[in-house]
């Protein structure tokens, strides 16, 4: 029977998925609130179509830091794809690749990323860096994925902790190791158990640290008011991604999608704002667009994709979100994405 949206790729995975492992892509911080909430938020926006259009022609390409893509449509970092399909971030990358969107490489990869490049050596990536205490490793590891030929770096901003969790991964640690922490010198891995910690020192002023080591655009992913946005203005990153984590971290924050518009309005145009969190329709992905998106990022349903059938799973999420964008623009009067403004939604009184 076939998966017709990315709810039913959901339901195929929990049935999958050992419940160790369904629980760690699933869960969210304390209860669960903001996670439920990404979702939620995206039914009190409402579109305005505007009708008697030519929408026999629809363009869904856009660019992201001046490289092309087929749709705003994403892979944002999630760690440890192996425990969804064998192959984990491998099979991603080919995906995004075939796809012809960008897929961002957690620092908690499961492959190599001499694996992953070699994958999809054509496909368009950024690294996501958990930066570690240790700074000559992050300094290797910005060095080397600028080596390997990704794009961007995607500095996360918001773990100085891990959150509280209340699901147990105590059977997946003894398994998973981590392919791009290990000792440069060696080139081992490094259990799970054995992750050295974030770093909570991080702040402002290390920016210019990072901006020093590397000519790659710099996006912080984890910014969610319009304070933080500023600042990022100011000490001249290239992009913001506005996200919580998933629900991941801290419970009771505002729903990505409602964070959006106040991240925007914060940076005047003058870098990219992109968007993750809750994202599950065609629809869901105008509305991130109206609201300011340069595009949207997919954590969850990517790895529901890949418990499917591996690359070709998440070939197909990617095909049925990008389906359903183009008909959301095509019968809301949207040429192509530049056309896609504000003028668009209104929000629910309910």
């Amino acid at each position: 029977m076939p998966l017709l949206c990315l709810a039913d790729f959901q339901a195929h995975a929990r049935e999958q998925l050992s419940k160790s492992t369904w629980d760690y892509i699933e869960g969210g911080a304390d209860d669960g609130f903001t996670r439920d909430d990404n979702i939620a938020a995206f039914k009190k926006i409402r579109l305005r179509p505007r009708y008697l259009k030519d929408v026999s022609k629809v363009d869904l390409q856009t660019t992201i830091q001046g490289e092309q893509i087929s749709v705003p449509i994403c892979i944002a970092p999630t760690g440890f794809h192996c425990l969804a399909w064998p192959d984990g971030e491998m099979s991603t990358a080919r995906a995004a690749r075939a796809a012809g969107v960008c897929y961002i490489t957690s620092t908690y990869a499961s492959c190599s990323l001499e694996d992953i490049v070699a994958a999809a050596p054509e496909g368009l990536r950024w690294y996501q860096l958990y930066v570690q205490p240790n700074r000559q490793l992050n300094k290797q590891l910005i060095q080397k994925v600028e080596s390997l030929g990704f794009k961007a770096l995607v500095i996360t901003v918001d773990v100085p902790k891990i959150g509280n969790r209340r699901y147990n991964v105590t059977d997946l640690k003894k398994s998973l190791l981590l392919k791009n922490l290990g000792s440069p010198e060696k080139g081992n891995s490094v259990p799970y158990l054995q992750m050295t910690p974030i770093d909570s020192a991080i702040c402002w002023d290390d920016l210019s640290w990072f901006q020093s080591l590397t000519r790659l655009p710099i996006i912080l992913k984890g910014i969610l008011t319009k304070e933080d946005a500023e600042l990022a203005v100011k000490h001249n990153v290239q992009g913001i991604i506005v996200s919580n984590h998933g629900g991941r971290q801290l419970d009771d924050v505002p729903a990505s999608i409602d964070a959006l518009m106040e991240v925007v309005a914060a940076v005047k145009g003058k870098i990219e704002v992109y968007v993750d969190g809750g994202v599950r329709t065609g629809n869901d992905v105008l509305k991130a667009l109206a609201l300011g998106a340069k595009c949207i990022f997919l954590g969850r349903p990517i790895l529901w994709g890949l418990a499917y059938k591996g690359e070709h799973g998440v070939e197909e999420v990617l095909n049925i979100l990008k389906n359903e964008f183009h008909t959301s623009m095509t019968l809301t009067g949207c040429r192509s994405v530049a056309e896609i403004n504000r003028d668009l939604i209104q929000f629910s009184r309910l």
